[in-house]
């Protein structure tokens, strides 16, 4: 599918996130600046969430509280060895209330279980992003 704009990845996560179910795992693949965090702060949105949503880059994850879920949000950019983190995550992804989302998951793929969603993200050019849900 074919985003065009950062308002049309809102709507988008938004909609993902009203039709999903905890417990849920996604790992979101693509590119510094594919719009990633744009995708979870329409996610959150369709959650309930009302905090803004931020990056987790330098703080390796954020968890916000929506309606009847807890998003906890993590960026593995920075670690390549996630240490604690890797246990941080795999309680995250045991909590039966919580949505997990994983960005840069490489390094914990270990841990990541067969069944999570996965959604790539690929910069076409400045405003154009294409999606693909695998």
């Amino acid at each position: 599918m074919l985003i065009r704009s950062e308002s049309e990845m809102l709507d988008y996560g938004q909609k993902y996130g009203v039709a999903l179910k905890t417990p849920a795992v996604i790992e979101l693949i693509g590119d510094v600046g594919a719009g990633k965090t744009t995708f979870v702060r329409g996610l959150a949105k369709g959650l309930g969430v009302t905090a803004p949503v931020s990056s987790p880059s330098f703080t390796i994850s954020r968890v916000y509280k929506g309606n009847n879920c807890t998003l906890t949000h993590y960026d593995f950019y920075r670690l390549e060895d996630p240490g604690l983190m890797g246990e941080d995550l795999a309680e995250s992804i045991a909590d039966p209330q919580n949505i997990t989302v994983i960005e840069w998951g490489q390094s914990i793929a270990d841990v990541l279980p067969d069944n999570r969603g996965i959604i790539e993200i690929k910069y076409i050019d400045e405003n154009t992003r294409e999606v693909v849900e695998k």
